[in-house]
């Protein structure tokens, strides 16, 4: 049924993956589907703010986010379920929903808080994104 699970997180808060992992990974391997971690840097919003940023600061959050991810993959994905690590790069919702088109997925699995609780990756995001996905949007509370 699902061969692509999208599986967003924002590794500052340990919140967004906690409970969302584990549920990625049982439907992985009950469907024999292959997970896709995202985590999103967001991005200036205003090209004057980033001109205050060093001229490498969007390379080195990339790669740096790109090992982190990559090493939470490797500690909480186990070996035969098939996964790839994703940086994106913008707003957090559009960004989701994009990922999982680019990637062909067919599920995106996402966590969610109390709405009085501010995650950078949950609330007003996992709201668009159940909203506005093609996809069937599994959210984790």
């Amino acid at each position: 049924m699902y061969k692509s699970i999208l599986l967003p997180i924002d590794l500052g808060h340990k919140s967004s993956w906690e409970k969302a992992i584990p549920v990625a990974v049982a439907l992985a391997k009950q469907q024999g589907a292959k997970i896709h971690l995202l985590t999103i840097i967001p991005d200036y919003g205003m090209p004057v703010v980033g001109s205050y940023f060093p001229k490498d600061f969007e390379e080195k959050a990339r790669s740096s986010s790109e090992a982190e991810l990559n090493k939470l993959m490797a500690e909480h994905i186990p070996g035969d379920i098939s996964a790839e690590a994703h940086v994106g790069r913008g707003t957090i919702y559009k960004e989701i929903m994009t990922a999982a088109d680019r990637q062909g997925c067919d599920l995106i699995v996402l966590a969610s808080q109390r709405p009085e609780m501010s995650d950078y990756l949950l609330g007003p995001n996992a709201a668009r994104v159940v909203r506005h996905a093609s996809q069937s949007v599994f959210v984790v509370r």
